[in-house]
């Protein structure tokens, strides 16, 4: 059919025409031979390949079916949360903690979900019950019960408890991840010692695991520049085996009258010899040996976290001489974070004191103003506040005002509390530029100074920290063979970035002040200089950028729809430990792919080489031929194995 229909010689027809051939020459057994070994081949052969592709089906399979929904109403006599509408409350059993019972003291103490009272007096109780839902029920918002030992149903945040959650399944990590309040987590990971209630952030077929085999799907359904050779070849190739078998019996018989079917002797004739050979040069080892070797590849990533786009993209990686990263939320977490918290008196405001209660006061009254605002600055003061044990220490201020871009002033019993850049400070009539607070104003720190009334008490420093696994990166992309550059672009101006380039110290250049235009031309600029080029960046205000380069890799924030449409990578857990992880797969994926071609195309010459004098016969030709598929299906293989 494909001859006659599509007039194309496929592997197929090469089987057909030497089984076909032995039985019109009576060579019955060995028709049967070749037939009953080549079915067995093609069945190993997809096998083999289904091998690599399962890889990627259990990762849908790390999905529950079930979840366990938590509901909660709560009532008292005097006003109170409800998490949700009685009239719609289903319910089995109750949950193991029953109820809770919240106490107002005048402040909210509640986490969210009910505890505490929201006018400040009365007694509330807290009826909790849970249900089993279908996964594909729950919905963002939903607050779901995870049990130890069990797997989350769904994407979402800690919302209470702490434990330690196994994500080897999915990201590759060996070693469990401690998680608490805030903490994301991902559907498909497992649930270790302590119970948690996770709030749900996205649907079922939205998560982490849904997008990996979604976009995995999509990328083994590209074909790399390797294959799509190989296509190419093998069209020409396998008409080209046959006219050789041609050639191959009609030449000696033609030419040299030496016998067409068997001799006298029970030598094997050239008919026999030109069927052998069109078993022997069969294609099948060459044209699986790229595509089970890329897919293997491109599903260990994506266990590993980490989704590239196809082939072609995976191919290009081993190209990578320079890579570009942007600063903010790529080399630093890109949230600020306390860092340096000065009282007066204090001497040593690097790092701030953990003992010390001039400091612990200073953050205490910033604290009491900033728990009302949502501005990143104010989280960054929460956060060092609830390190600290001193959230609840104060109040929460009254007649809390915003001054846009330079603070926040409320007030207290102690009076009037300031926090902030000088001008507020001094429009609130307190000194701000005092002396004493000029090491940490020379910091590349945003410093914020802190005043009761006129008295300035002390000052805070907030920076974007590095990410923990920036300088190793950095120096391992360095020293790899070959190795490759690396240099910081950022929006920032000149003396933060060198600070921060300061910090991470295996920089090789870093380039401040730039504009999403600017960093374009940067990558214009290095692409002339270094050679191919990729951009790591947040896929979202660097995607000019990241569509410029050579290979764009997106921090996928759990895999945001920006990154995923922009990015050629996508990093789904923003770890760039990955990127060198990354390069080495695709470095070691092109090693296989030539290994696989030499390995196919060497012993074909080698059975070649057997088939012309006559000593292979046609099974021993099918399994040369199944046997090099094997081979080079198992080698692709490994890949799926590499750390």
């Amino acid at each position: 059919r494909a001859l006659v229909f599509s007039r194309r010689i496929t592997i197929d027809l090469l089987m057909a025409i030497a089984a076909v051939g032995a039985l019109l020459i009576g060579e019955g057994g060995e028709a049967a031979t070749v037939v009953l070994l080549f079915t067995v081949g093609e069945g190993l052969e997809g096998f083999s390949a289904n091998r690599a592709r399962d890889s990627l089906r259990s990762l849908m399979a790390l999905q529950p079916h079930t979840a366990t929904l938590l509901e909660r109403h709560a009532g008292n006599d005097h006003g109170s949360r409800r998490s949700h509408n009685h009239a719609n409350e289903h319910h089995e059993d109750h949950a193991d903690h029953g109820h809770r019972h919240g106490h107002g003291d005048g402040h909210d103490h509640g986490d969210g979900h009910g505890r505490g009272d929201s006018d400040g007096h009365g007694d509330s109780h807290e009826h909790v019950h849970t249900r089993v839902v279908a996964v594909e029920a729950l919905s963002p918002g939903d607050l779901i019960l995870i049990r130890p030992g069990e797997r989350i149903a769904a994407d979402g945040v800690v919302r209470s408890g702490t434990s330690s959650i196994d994500q080897s399944a999915v990201t590759g990590e060996s070693i469990p991840v401690a998680k608490a309040a805030g903490d994301t987590v991902m559907a498909g990971t497992i649930n270790a010692e302590g119970a948690l209630e996770v709030e749900v952030a996205r649907k079922v077929g939205d998560s982490t695991v849904a997008r990996i085999a979604h976009l995995v799907e999509q990328a083994q359904a590209q074909r790399s520049p390797a294959e799509r050779f190989i296509d190419r070849f093998a069209r020409w190739y396998t008409p080209a085996v046959v006219a050789l078998a041609v050639l191959v019996v009609a030449v000696p018989v033609v030419l040299l009258h030496q016998p067409l079917l068997d001799g006298a002797d029970g030598s094997h004739g050239w008919l026999y010899r030109g069927l052998a050979l069109l078993i022997v040069a069969c294609p099948c080892a060459l044209v699986i040996s790229i595509p089970v070797t890329v897919v293997s590849s491109l599903t260990r990533l994506a266990q590993l976290g980490v989704l590239v786009k196809g082939g072609g993209q995976l191919d290009a990686l081993t190209s990578i001489r320079a890579i570009a990263f942007d600063k903010t939320g790529t080399l630093t977490v890109g949230r600020p974070s306390v860092t340096a918290i000065q009282g007066r008196g204090c001497v040593h405001p690097e790092p701030a004191d953990p003992d010390c209660g001039s400091c612990d006061e200073v953050i205490a009254l910033a604290a009491s103003v900033e728990r009302s605002s949502e501005h990143p600055i104010a989280h960054a003061i929460m956060q060092s506040a609830q390190a600290r044990g001193l959230e609840s220490r104060y109040p929460v201020a009254g007649s809390v005002t915003a001054v846009a871009g330079h603070g926040v002033v409320g007030e207290l019993g102690l009076g009037r509390i300031a926090v902030g850049s000088d001008a507020l400070l001094s429009g609130q009539g307190a000194q701000a530029n005092l002396a004493e607070f000029q090491t940490l104003r020379q910091s590349s720190r945003t410093v914020m100074t802190v005043a009761v009334g006129a008295e300035v008490v002390g000052a805070i420093g907030v920076e974007d920290p590095l990410r923990s696994e920036s300088i190793a990166v950095l120096g391992e992309l360095r020293q790899s063979k070959p190795p490759v550059r690396t240099i910081m672009l950022t929006g920032d101006n000149e003396r933060v970035a060198a600070d921060v380039a300061a910090r991470v110290g295996t920089v090789d250049e870093m380039r401040s002040g730039l504009l999403p235009a600017d960093k374009l031309a940067a990558i214009h600029e290095m692409r002339g200089k270094y050679g191919p080029v990729a951009m790591v960046g947040d896929g979202i205000n660097d995607a000019p950028a990241l569509a410029s380069a050579d290979i764009g890799i997106a921090m996928g924030a759990g895999g945001t729809a920006q990154a995923m449409e922009t990015a050629d990578v996508v990093l789904m857990q923003d770890d760039l430990r990955r990127v060198p992880t990354m390069l080495r797969i695709a470095r070691r994926t092109r090693s296989v792919v030539k290994q696989n071609i030499a390995l196919s195309l060497g012993l074909k010459l080698a059975f070649l080489a057997l088939v012309v004098p006559g000593w292979a016969t046609l099974w021993l030709a099918v399994v040369a031929d199944v046997g090099a598929t094997m081979l080079v299906t198992l080698n692709g293989m490994r890949l799926l194995r590499e750390q």
